[in-house]
């Protein structure tokens, strides 16, 4: 196991009706004007926003609203933010919704002190050095953006999806209620489930040695996703089943499960040009291509893959054959989530494989990554995509 040090500071407020806290936490937090940041009309239609609205008034919490962030959440909307919280004096930013939304919120809160493009954040140009503090109120479990320190942009003239990472934008506080998540749309659930299930994958891959511990730990979340993610989708307001899979997302990206190890986020990187150039959604990205990124790259350690196979997936151990092993627990991730109503090929996604020299050259234009579990050049890229375009059960 590597060196490692470990923060996780944000504070968890877990349950049914706990929403109704926000205007509690922000104020325990030092927030006296809110910028409520917020997505379509799902949190209005429901009730949510204004629950949180009457929270924030009882405790005399100020507040501006900033609706419209969308799925790939796009830096336009990031530069209105940080002009509205400048002109309203704004000093705390309440997120209401999942990822894409908090995502937004985390480049605004960094927007804000920065005399430069925000933007600098993500194309590398410049780290994070002051922040406005940041709660939640978390609508769909999925990309664990609740407890992490990490925010994903979309450049909407360029399409370019990138991100950047400082615990300055870390969550102070996340609410997290699971029956929240009881209206999401089957896909919606089942793209969330993929997310989480790949932030697992991506730190269970590694090439350092002796980690069982964190072994253990990925793979006790990956059990719960196969178990839990079926029994909510014909089960929607399945309240136990939700709310297992949404501490599971926030456990899989605190980083509590990758600590001690090398990760790899080929993966997520990969995927990024598809939600960029396609708006499609993530999880339907990842669904795509993070099995065609297994099976590339599956031959560099078949032991850690046959074990996942095993451990995960159920496999029996072939001693006499392991890459068989490792290849049938790739194929039963992919039966997974097919299961689940993810795409498995580029066709079922709406991608194009003509647009593969594209998605290749823009993902090594500031910031593509190629390290990490095994190092990828632009031509192992391509052939990436190349197997999640043909892709089949």
């Amino acid at each position: 196991m590597n060196n490692f040090q470990f923060c996780s500071p944000t504070e968890f407020v877990f349950g049914r009706g706990t929403e109704n806290e926000a205007g509690a936490y922000v104020k325990k937090h030092g927030g006296s004007k809110v910028l409520l940041h917020y997505g379509g009309g799902s949190a209005v239609r429901s009730g949510l926003l204004d629950r949180v609205k009457a929270s924030l008034t009882a405790a005399g919490i100020r507040f501006a609203e900033l609706g419209g962030v969308k799925p790939n959440p796009r830096d336009t909307l990031v530069y209105e933010g940080i002009e509205l919280c400048r002109s309203e004096g704004i000093d705390f930013i309440l997120a209401v919704g999942g990822g894409s939304v908090i995502d937004s919120s985390k480049a605004i809160a960094a927007g804000v002190p920065y005399d430069g493009d925000f933007w600098d954040f993500y194309s590398g140009k410049a780290r994070i050095a002051a922040a406005l503090p940041v709660g939640t109120v978390l609508t769909i479990a999925a990309a664990g953006s609740e407890g992490s320190g990490d925010s994903v942009v979309t450049k909407e003239a360029d399409g370019l999806k990138r991100g950047t990472g400082s615990d300055l934008i870390r969550p102070r506080f996340s609410i997290l209620d699971p029956e929240l998540t009881c209206t999401l749309p089957a896909y919606q659930t089942a793209c969330g489930a993929t997310d989480i299930m790949a932030h697992v994958f991506e730190r269970y891959f590694t090439n350092t040695k002796e980690v069982e511990i964190t072994d253990r730990l990925c793979e006790a979340v990956l059990l719960t996703m196969i178990r839990e993610t079926p029994r909510v989708i014909a089960q929607p307001d399945n309240y136990d089943a939700r709310a297992n899979i949404m501490w599971a997302g926030t456990v899989a990206h605190t980083n509590i499960v990758g600590v001690g190890r090398e990760q790899d986020w080929n993966s997520h990187g990969i995927e990024h040009e598809l939600s960029a150039l396609y708006d499609c959604a993530h999880g339907a990205g990842l669904a795509v291509i993070m099995p065609a990124w297994m099976e590339f790259v599956c031959s560099h350690d078949v032991m850690r893959f046959a074990q996942a196979a095993v451990r995960v997936w159920g496999c029996q151990m072939n001693f006499a054959q392991p890459e068989e092993t490792a290849r049938e627990g790739i194929r039963r991730f992919r039966s997974f989530l097919h299961s689940i109503g993810m795409p498995v090929n580029f066709a079922e996604l709406g991608a194009k494989e003509a647009d593969i020299p594209k998605l290749v050259e823009t993902f090594g234009i500031g910031g593509g990554r190629t390290g990490g579990f095994v190092a990828l050049s632009a031509a192992d890229i391509t052939e990436i995509y190349r197997i999640a375009a043909h892709a089949a059960l």
